[in-house]
């Protein structure tokens, strides 16, 4: 398994690669409040160690570098975020060690968000998976919030949420998960009791929640195999 910096235009990707020519499924890591931190990082090497190519674009890129990111999430606006993501999606698919056929998108807490606008935006991705994704139902920037597009989106939705959140608290789970039903959409939904929001973050030990966030690891690893083709 090799990290490295990929560089599109002004925006730098972290990308994480498995052993092997491959080619691979790879996956889009979208990140949380945080940006692409240790906790991204990790989470983008764990995926190249199940054998995928994954990789995590800088959203903030924008943005000044040393930039407190309390602020900078504050710019982001929806029509950048989905044309970085293609721009992503873009470069992965022109990597001879990727499957083209075989994308996805996964993104905790922010990136939750971030990882349905992108499924609902661009018809490229197999599988998309949202952990914790709140404010779903807000635009952010001028156009309707990510909820909006539910019936747009092409690939099935693995959701993983606590039931101990406030945003997105259960009401906004049931929301969600109305809204791809009315659509028609195939999407699958875990709720952990005991665990509230990023409670998948093994370097927030306040919230982190051992027992859940390996059920919801593993779930995650089998959603993948079983969309993406892996095993």
């Amino acid at each position: 398994m090799a990290a490295r910096t990929m560089m599109l235009g002004g925006m730098n990707v972290h990308v994480s690669e498995p052993a092997g020519a491959g080619p691979h499924p790879a996956v889009v890591v979208c990140f949380h409040r945080d940006g692409v931190d240790v906790f991204t990082k990790t989470v983008t090497a764990r995926l190249a160690a199940a054998g995928y190519v994954a990789a995590a674009p800088n959203f903030y890129h924008r943005r000044p570098k040393d930039e407190d990111t309390a602020e900078a999430i504050k710019t982001l606006l929806d029509a950048e975020l989905v044309a970085d993501i293609d721009a992503t999606v873009a470069a992965l698919s022109k990597m001879p060690n990727v499957k083209r056929d075989a994308i996805g998108i996964v993104g905790h807490c922010l990136g939750g968000r971030t990882s349905f606008l992108g499924a609902c935006k661009n018809t490229a991705f197999k599988a998309c998976a949202v952990f914790y994704g709140g404010s779903i139902g807000i635009a952010r920037g001028p156009g309707p919030a990510p909820l909006t597009f539910a019936k747009d989106i092409a690939c099935p939705v693995a959701g993983f949420f606590g039931n101990d959140d406030e945003n997105p608290s259960p009401k906004n789970v049931k929301e969600l998960a109305d809204a791809l039903d009315a659509a028609g959409k195939t999407h699958s939904f875990n709720a952990y009791d005991g665990a509230g929001h990023a409670f998948l973050n093994w370097n927030n030990r306040p919230r982190y929640r051992e027992e859940q966030a390996e059920d919801a690891w593993v779930k995650l690893l089998a959603f993948f195999a079983s969309t993406l083709k892996r095993g």
